[in-house]
């Protein structure tokens, strides 16, 4: 399950997640660069019986002769005492000799917190004859409280995987759904990740309990979303008319997935749906 939710999210984002997860190697050379995913089905047919099938490669080139292309190796882990370094190091051989190449960038993505290998050296004791490592992210050792305003959808995305204390979940946990509202226009995309985010959030019958009680007012409405995500629109120097008529758009559609999910009435429901066919002056009246 959580091997695809991040296969899923790093091919739907690829350039966010590289510019996070790999952010020690990329830094800010993202910009004119072409990001391709490798299929599996492509290494299956040329690696035959050896393949070793992991998350994601991604293949990144720079048109403009900036750099040389890198071929980077995204591994998700949940539970990372099961994680082998000889696996990943022999998927990363396989891979460079599969891409004629010695640029490969191995990214595992940690979960959770724990004994793991860092480094694999093989020798005698007078030389070492290869050595290995990996880029590590562990989300745990992040604090959400450094990204909740970020402009990377897939820091935003994470902010439940990431530290946090326990009396911030739900401020956390609406961060996310505010990231995701703000930076994915797509519906079909924002309806997959509401689900991302709730999957890891895991929030508790209290907690629900607890989040419609701060967020939701009495006619069930989600108190003061549309307000915030107006504010920091206007912050941010959004002064075109078609940007907020997409964010009222988007506006219904989470307000429905989350009424949805925190069981608001259905009667309130067509109401809604009617939302991003009003001007932007009366949805600013309704909330």
């Amino acid at each position: 399950m959580h091997d695809q939710n991040f296969k899923n999210l790093i091919l739907d984002y690829p350039r966010e997640a590289l510019a996070f997860f790999a952010k020690d190697e990329m830094g800010d050379n993202l910009h004119q660069a072409r990001i391709i995913p490798i299929r599996q089905e492509q290494l299956k047919d040329r690696l035959g019986d050896r393949f070793r099938e992991l998350d994601v490669p991604l293949l990144v080139e720079w048109p403009n002769g900036e750099r040389e292309a890198i071929v980077f190796v995204m591994e998700e882990e949940s539970q990372t005492n099961r994680f082998s370094i000889h696996r990943l190091a022999h998927y990363c051989l396989d891979m460079a000799e599969l891409m004629e190449t010695d640029r490969v960038i191995p990214v595992v993505i940690f979960l959770n917190i724990g004994t793991r290998q860092n480094q694999l050296r093989l020798g005698g004791d007078r030389h070492s004859y290869l050595e290995f490592r990996y880029l590590a992210c562990d989300l745990k050792r992040l604090s959400a409280h450094d990204y909740k305003d970020s402009t990377n959808i897939i820091a935003r995305l994470n902010l439940p995987n990431m530290h946090h204390p326990k009396q911030e979940r739900l401020q956390i946990y609406l961060a996310a759904q505010l990231g995701l509202l703000k930076f994915e226009p797509n519906p079909n995309k924002q309806r997959k990740y509401v689900d991302f985010i709730d999957y890891y959030a895991d929030l508790s019958e209290q907690e629900i309990i607890e989040f419609r009680t701060h967020y939701l007012n009495e006619e069930g409405e989600i108190m003061g979303l549309a307000q915030i995500l107006r504010q920091e629109g206007r912050q941010e120097g959004r002064q075109e008319g078609h940007q907020e008529g997409r964010q009222a758009e988007c506006i219904a559609l989470v307000t429905r997935l989350l009424r949805r999910k925190f069981g608001i009435h259905p009667e309130l429901e067509p109401s809604l749906a009617q939302l991003h066919t009003l001007p932007i002056e009366k949805l600013e009246d309704l909330t």
